[in-house]
């Protein structure tokens, strides 16, 4: 083989192996996400672009105030805060939000809900998530949502990288 052969060879197993491997951190580490939509806001606004942890999860359960996307449907995912997991006693009543008994400290809400719901206790391996703008959200309050189970959650959203002017961490 000649020497540009070889070369090109080389290039051609190079991209392989890059794509490959975009491939398997796409799949299995971490994923970019489009907000579409404001019920997360003033935690996330409409068109922000995120990278979504997926990788998390293997070692460790969704926690009560993690930001998650999981499978709404086959063609639509949807973003929000876990607010109670299994076993939680979870409430909504006259503006507020009431875990296990006790009104919630919510400095990442819009405002607060209207109307009541609840209580229901989450059943054992499923989470109760609402978006941050409550009054503007699908979300396990509605029974086309309800509560997650595991297999339908992406990922822990960490970071937003676009708009560049809004790139920040997420907690």
């Amino acid at each position: 083989m000649g020497k540009k052969q070889n070369e090109l060879w080389e290039w051609i197993k190079s991209i392989i192996i890059a794509v490959i491997i975009a491939l398997l951190i796409r799949g299995y580490v971490v994923e970019t996400f489009l907000v579409d939509g404001e019920s997360m806001v003033p935690t996330l606004k409409n068109y922000e672009r995120l990278i979504v942890n997926k990788f998390v999860y293997r070692f460790s359960e969704p926690e009560h105030g993690d930001v998650i996307v999981f499978k709404y449907s086959p063609d639509r995912d949807f973003i929000k805060r876990v607010i109670a997991t299994g076993g939680d006693t979870v409430r909504v009543n006259g503006e507020r939000v009431y875990l296990n008994g006790i009104p919630l400290e919510e400095d990442y809400i819009l405002e607060y809900p209207y109307g009541d719901y609840g209580p229901v206790v989450v059943p054992e391996g499923h989470y109760f998530v609402l978006g941050d703008n409550r009054n503007n959200s699908w979300d396990s309050r509605e029974p086309s949502v309800g509560f997650v189970s595991p297999e339908r959650i992406k990922g822990k959203a960490f970071l937003v990288y676009w708009p560049l002017d809004n790139f920040r961490l997420l907690h």
